[in-house]
């Protein structure tokens, strides 16, 4: 059986995003519990920094994207990478479907 990934969500402390970060860790856990091995909050060194990384393998830089992850796209990146099969319920809805 392969090991359980990490989550690492690395933030600024000086820009005071550390609830920010422990706030997408609750979600991430909630939802991916049987799936993730947990999640481990990294006070970054760099100014401005806000990187989400599974395994090592960085899914979302906030420098790069311009913003903050979503909460839905962040639960769809990760399962992408941890549980391909399965359903977010309500998250998976795609914003212009009105079904």
């Amino acid at each position: 059986m392969a090991t359980k990934p990490v989550i690492e969500i690395e933030y600024c402390p000086k820009c005071n995003w550390m609830l920010r970060a422990a706030y997408m860790a609750q979600e991430v856990l909630s939802s991916f519990t049987d799936e993730i091995h947990g999640v481990m909050l990294v006070p970054s060194e760099i100014a401005g920094r806000y990187t989400i990384r599974v395994a090592d393998k960085e899914i979302f830089d906030r420098k790069r994207a311009g913003r903050f992850p979503e909460i839905k796209e962040l639960k769809q990146l990760i399962r992408d990478l941890v549980a391909p099969d399965k359903s977010l319920g309500h998250s998976d809805k795609s914003p212009s479907s009105n079904i």
